[in-house]
């Protein structure tokens, strides 16, 4: 795709599509994100965008300049879905579990779509709302700056790690996501006692936890080091810490 982005003032003369609807960028990320769920990643192409629209290819060069700046754009609106609906609490930990499990959640349920997405920095909308949201969670809790940028850094990170693998394994062939599970009972359920003893004695449990996300324990074991780095004035996860340090600096502080 070449670079011939028309200005939002310039698209309101469009001509309906096919289907007798008016092109906006919010319809092509959707129909993009759509395709991408139903066919992998090789359907995020111009040609076959504009056959589901309904309209001329060359219409989409209107509102993204290439095929990465779509590719953007779908990775914002997964961060914009994480976000809808959220409101903040107060308690620090409540809110940063609430903000992961959200992203983790809606990757998951484009895993596709995550294939492409999860690794990108948007820079737009969506993505500078999340990112605000969670420095100021982190900074109300009164946590100081330099380790406020490595925790949120850290916790982010993590998120999208574990949102990346999981949607790599949901976006196997079913036949290929049933082997892997298999392997669990085929291969570490018959090892002996003699060679592999610590297999052997949490296999059971093994299997099991296996079967789902290791995440929101990650994620648990992530709040409780932060929790544990929380300077001594402030309570864990109810902000009183940050109420109490407040009261107490000097009036001419601001």
């Amino acid at each position: 795709m070449v670079e011939r982005v028309v200005p939002e003032s310039g698209r309101r003369r469009r001509r309906p599509t096919k289907q007798g609807a008016v092109l906006s960028e919010r319809m092509i990320v959707e129909t993009a994100l759509r395709l991408v769920s139903q066919h992998g990643a090789e359907a995020l192409s111009v040609r076959r965008l504009g056959a589901a629209l309904g309209a001329d290819p060359s219409a989409i060069y209107r509102y993204f300049r290439n095929t990465d700046a779509l590719l953007l754009s779908l990775a914002d609106e997964l961060i914009g879905r994480a976000q809808e609906g959220w409101e903040p609490t107060g308690d620090w930990r409540a809110d940063l579990r609430a903000i992961g499990l959200r992203i983790h959640a809606s990757y998951r349920s484009n895993p596709q779509a995550a294939l492409l997405a999860a690794h990108r920095t948007t820079g737009r909308a969506h993505e500078t709302r999340a990112v605000e949201t969670i420095l100021g969670v982190l900074r109300s809790a009164n946590f100081p700056d330099p380790l406020v940028v490595r925790m949120y850094h850290a916790f982010v990170d993590q998120a999208l790690a574990f949102a990346a693998q999981d949607a790599a394994a949901l976006a196997l062939p079913q036949a290929a996501h049933e082997a892997d599970a298999e392997v669990w009972h085929a291969v570490y359920g018959k090892l002996s006692p003699a060679t592999h003893p610590n297999i052997a004695a949490t296999f059971p449990l093994l299997a099991d936890d296996m079967c789902g996300s290791g995440y929101p324990f990650a994620l648990e074991l992530m709040l409780d080091a932060m929790a544990a780095r929380l300077p001594a004035a402030s309570v864990p996860g109810d902000g009183s810490g940050d109420r109490r340090a407040r009261a107490r600096r000097p009036a001419n502080r601001a």
